[in-house]
């Protein structure tokens, strides 16, 4: 019996500009009209994030900090079930006016596209 953690370590990030620039080169994209998300492969067997969002795009601090939560939060509790890549999520003004549950169900429609692009690549 395998047993699942759910830890949201160091090794689950996207912690240096070089690593990020490694996504920007040639990433797979996810996107609705408030979020999108660039994945490109990685070969350490386990996804990682990087979150990159703007106060061009979200001015208020308390609303950028719930973004980054509930997206830390649905990456934490489904990294088992995401490919093996560096993700980068990014947003766009309209995403302050989506509530919580809307933000994780947009989340997750777009991880589950690159799902679906990892499969059909």
């Amino acid at each position: 019996m395998q047993i699942i953690k759910f830890n949201f370590t160091k090794e689950l990030r996207l912690l240096t500009s070089k690593h990020f620039d490694a996504v920007f080169k040639k990433p797979q994209r996810a996107h609705a009209p408030e979020i999108t998300i660039l994945g490109f492969r990685n070969e350490l067997g386990h996804p990682r994030i990087g979150l990159a969002i703007a106060k061009k795009n979200v001015k208020k601090a308390h609303q950028r900090n719930r973004i980054k939560r509930l997206a830390r939060e649905y990456f934490r509790l489904h990294q088992h079930e995401l490919p093996s890549m560096d993700f980068v999520l990014f947003v766009r003004k309209r995403v302050e006016n989506l509530d919580n549950q809307q933000i994780t169900e947009l989340l997750d429609q777009l991880w589950q596209r690159h799902n679906q692009l990892v499969k059909n690549f």
